[in-house]
């Protein structure tokens, strides 16, 4: 069965979708020994040779695993710098599996890591829209008024900044606790929401990702999604026609 280049790309865990479409267009990829531009080539995984800068390309079987990110640890897959990252806390098997979206360094909580390129697409485009639940406990004391900012947006940085919903489940003038839900997950944007607000996050905590909730995994432990928690993530919106999924057979750790 023949697909398409970029889907057998991303299925290979060699980048995502848009990711590998720029690895053809760029002609950094053969097929059969013949380097291949157009995007709308196709291969059959079975008989056809692929090569993505010189080397061999295989179809993996596709991984999924929730982490339970401790603070400290950077959500990537290497680091010059030679700083703890996320992929540490795995099997050294399992090193090739990159993290689904950010998690900034000094926050907590649940990512995930796979190798599967298209699961990866539909969690982190903006135009999936999944949302993604934190905890945060704030510096000083957070008023309604500030949640209500949050909900309608507000900008900092250039950026237009909003939480689909938000709470607060404690609050004095020392410090606050706050629950928010967002559906786009821009860069450091729990944290500067509060900073927009003059307030600053003392530790942040991702709780739940679209239907999959953190729950009791402990700190720096993972699990394996089964196979109808992946299939409850694709369904949430519609999927690209690649989006299949084969839970790997491990167990919690």
């Amino acid at each position: 069965m023949q697909v398409r280049l970029q889907k057998f790309l991303a299925e290979a865990g060699v980048a995502s979708r848009r990711a590998s479409e720029r690895l053809i267009v760029n002609g950094l990829v053969e097929v059969n020994g013949k380097v291949a531009k157009e995007l709308g080539t196709k291969v059959d995984p079975d008989h056809d040779t692929v090569k993505v800068e010189g080397r061999p390309v295989k179809t993996r079987r596709k991984i999924y695993v929730a982490l339970n990110k401790p603070g400290g640890f950077l959500s990537t897959r290497s680091d010059e710098l030679d700083r703890r990252i996320v992929t540490d806390l795995l099997p050294k098997e399992w090193s090739h599996l990159h993290p689904v979206g950010r998690l900034d360094r000094d926050s907590e909580g649940l990512i995930f890591l796979t190798n599967d390129g298209d699961f990866t697409l539909r969690l982190t485009h903006p135009r999936f829209g999944v949302r993604k639940h934190y905890r945060a406990i704030v510096e000083g004391r957070v008023e309604p008024v500030m949640l209500r900012r949050f909900m309608e947006g507000v900008e900092h940085e250039g950026e237009t900044l909003k939480a689909e919903r938000a709470r607060i489940v404690d609050a004095n003038n020392s410090h606050s606790i706050v629950e928010l839900e967002l559906a786009e997950g821009k860069n450091r944007e729990v944290r500067r929401l509060f900073e927009s607000q003059n307030l600053m996050v003392e530790r942040l905590q991702r709780t739940q990702i679209g239907p999959i909730r953190l729950g009791e995994l402990p700190e720096g432990k993972w699990r394996a999604l089964t196979d109808i928690e992946v299939k409850s993530l694709l369904k949430m919106s519609p999927a690209p026609a690649s989006a299949t999924a084969s839970t790997a057979p491990v167990t919690s750790r």
